[in-house]
């Protein structure tokens, strides 16, 4: 019985891949690529020989049966072209196979452009969205991006460079003109982070032809605050509350809730 290793590999600079990643791939039976010749690049570079298959979007279904023997042999890797696998690329069917066929699967962690994306942004990091692609056509990115518009999440998707000005201008017309970051060429010699509104990401990459490929982050849905009530309002909710049978501080945290008051302000009120 082997172990199934997910082996993260560099989305561009190839001093990011890992010293247990290397080790992996060396002491596996098999490594399982998306693109042998774009992972042979990697393999060669680093000297590494071990006997690799191709496993992708159109023959990963026809390739279970001979990773899965492999992997009652022996260990696994699967590697994708760039960063983790199955984010984006082939991988979940085989997870899937190989879990159910009671095989051990670990992760070696190493770079992401959706995170390293993130990370550099400046946007919230503490809670966001991944939603990979989108959709191709117009009609159908919109309604993705109703389904999401409303959340508080920082949201991050992948675009084509072809692609970019369409999905700028439906992000605009469905999310209004948040803050965003694109980023693109992460890790590689030209690296770029463009941060600012949407509506000027559209302007300007209208002006200045987008190359690469792209992680758009954009800003969650701004939180709006409760208009703040007058001293009366308050007194009154208040007195509607008093015959519910509520506690002092049961009270004051719903009307607080309500009212843009904050709860030590609504709970000194009830006792003026």
């Amino acid at each position: 019985m082997g172990t199934l290793y997910l082996v993260a590999t560099p989305i561009g600079n190839l001093e990011d891949i890992t010293a247990r990643a290397l080790r992996i791939l060396r002491e596996a039976k098999l490594i399982a690529a998306e693109d042998t010749r774009h992972s042979g690049a990697l393999l060669a570079h680093f000297e590494i020989h071990t006997p690799v298959t191709s496993y992708y979007e159109h023959n990963k279904l026809q390739k279970l049966d001979l990773i899965l023997q492999a992997l009652r042999e022996g260990d696994v890797a699967l590697i994708s072209d760039a960063g983790m696998p199955a984010i984006n690329d082939p991988g979940y069917e085989l997870i899937r196979a190989a879990l159910e066929d009671g095989q051990t699967v670990s992760p070696v962690p190493g770079a992401s452009a959706p995170l390293a994306a993130l990370t550099a942004s400046g946007l919230p990091t503490d809670s966001f969205l991944y939603l990979g692609y989108l959709p191709h056509k117009s009609g159908e990115r919109k309604k993705t991006l109703r389904q999401v518009k409303d959340l508080p999440y920082t949201l991050i998707f992948l675009e084509t460079p072809h692609r970019l000005i369409d999905a700028l201008e439906d992000l605009l017309s469905e999310l209004g003109s948040r803050p965003m970051c694109a980023a693109r060429e992460i890790t590689k010699l030209h690296e770029e982070f463009w941060r600012g509104e949407i509506h000027a990401a559209l302007e300007h990459f209208q002006t200045h032809a987008p190359r690469g490929e792209f992680t758009l982050v954009i800003g969650g849905c701004p939180k709006t605050e409760a208009p703040r009530w007058a001293e009366e309002e308050v007194k009154a909710a208040l007195l509607a509350q008093t015959t519910t049978g509520k506690s002092a501080k049961e009270i004051a945290a719903l009307v607080a809730a309500q009212c843009g008051w904050n709860k030590k302000e609504v709970y000194a009120l009830m006792h003026a």
